[in-house]
């Protein structure tokens, strides 16, 4: 099987990774950067392909990267005062407003 087959991986697999690839472009990532990255993510939560044809195929993954977000967050708001943190807060929604009003013209 040459690389870059994708005959091993399942139809969810497949949809799985053109998801991804989608929101990789929406966020302008080009085509095949996004591919690239979005078959990386497929592997990584799967362990690659799951049609029959190897040692190990089938057993259950657990999704690392799915359920990656979160866990390391939080900490340099929580170490922050209120007054510092209701400050960054201030100057975001500025930002925000400012970014809104120069899309607008």
């Amino acid at each position: 099987m040459p690389r870059g087959d994708k005959s091993k991986y399942t139809d969810k697999q497949e949809r799985k990774a053109d998801h991804i690839a989608e929101g990789y472009e929406k966020r302008g990532v080009s085509e095949k950067e996004a591919e690239r990255r979005a078959w990386a993510t497929v592997n990584k939560d799967d362990g690659g392909g799951k049609k029959p044809g190897g040692s190990g195929r089938g057993k259950e993954t657990g999704h690392p990267a799915a359920h990656k977000g979160g866990e390391i967050g939080g900490k340099a708001s929580s170490s922050r005062s209120a007054a510092e943190r209701s400050a960054s807060a201030k100057k975001a929604a500025a930002t925000r407003k400012r970014n809104a009003q120069q899309r607008a013209h």
